[in-house]
């Protein structure tokens, strides 16, 4: 039998957004208990420098499966309308290595991406949490509403993006989606609801912490380099901290990394991984009062878990 390849369309129908926060769990779960194995990923320039090969491989025994995400990164793309980042996840057969199919990885990415943070404000965000403010109003924008609205009855979302433009039409096009109030806002209103997601890809900071209210939740999403951040120190000081891992969070994370050289924290600070907190080892949120973050930086485990999802239900469609 040939591997398949399943595209974004397909992608987007058969994985929903509560199934793939559950497949996040299970991914970090089985991560942290080492039933994911995430070898070392590689980045390889092209010959002439105008582009970069990325490989992320995994293997996992929980769902049984392995493969690799593959990405080509072209900084030049959007001149030509053309997105920087494209690619797919390859899985195999766990038991005899037979190739099953290629799983088209940008909107796989976008919804893996939203459903790890819909998993951290399922878990931490307070039950009562009904205002959702959104950083960003691009693709992640809108995975992440859906993300947050599968797990908290949101009432309310406010918008900030540097193009007031884009902010408006955001939420002309989710209202049509989704039966909420959205309307644009300053950054500072949209800081000031029960849960935050910053999703810009901001250098500096775009969410301080004077602006967070008291019993917040924040999904710091948008930052994936050490020197860059989009929450400030003052608000990385006020909050319980958890990451994806610690191994992406001291390789990767500005958020907490910058705050930690300004001496806002130490990475003692740092309550734990999210699967800690699934699996009792750490504290999730203990009072209405704290401040919790969540620092997102992605992880091969979720595309694995999430591929092998899209096919699983692929297969079983097709034999239907």
């Amino acid at each position: 039998m040939e591997p398949v390849w399943i595209g974004a369309e397909d992608v987007r129908r058969l994985l929903p957004m509560d199934r793939c926060i559950d497949a996040m769990a299970l991914a970090m779960t089985g991560l942290r208990a080492g039933r994911i194995v995430l070898p070392q990923r590689s980045f390889s320039p092209l010959a002439d420098g105008s582009g970069t090969l990325g490989l992320m491989p995994g293997s996992s025994l929980e769902p049984e499966v392995y493969g690799a995400k593959v990405i080509s990164l072209h900084p030049e793309n959007p001149r030509h309308a053309r997105p920087v980042i494209q690619g797919f996840v390859a899985l195999f057969e766990h038991e005899t290595g037979r190739p099953l199919a290629f799983v088209e990885g940008a909107s796989l990415t976008a919804i893996r991406t939203a459903a790890a943070s819909g998993l951290a404000t399922r878990e931490l965000a307070r039950s009562d949490a009904r205002t959702l403010g959104v950083f960003g109003a691009g693709v992640q924008a809108g995975t992440h509403l859906d993300a947050v609205l599968a797990v908290r009855a949101i009432e309310e979302v406010r918008v900030w993006a540097r193009d007031e433009a884009r902010a408006a039409a955001f939420c002309r096009l989710q209202s049509e989606r989704h039966q909420v109030e959205l309307r644009p806002a300053s950054p500072e209103d949209a800081a000031a609801c029960d849960v935050v997601c910053t999703v810009t890809g901001s250098p500096e900071p775009i969410l301080r912490g004077e602006w967070v209210r008291t019993g917040a939740h924040v999904n710091l999403v948008g930052a994936h380099t050490l020197s860059t951040r989009e929450a400030d120190a003052a608000l990385m000081r006020r909050a319980e901290i958890y990451v994806d891992t610690w191994e992406s969070a001291k390789a990767e994370s500005g958020d907490v990394d910058l705050a930690v050289r300004e001496g806002a924290i130490a990475w003692d600070d740092v309550r734990g991984e999210i699967a800690e907190v699934l699996g009792g080892e750490a504290d999730g949120r203990t009072g209405d009062e704290q401040i919790t973050v969540y620092v997102s930086l992605g992880v091969a485990a979720q595309d694995l878990v999430a591929a092998e999802l899209v096919y699983r239900r692929f297969v079983e469609e097709g034999s239907s």
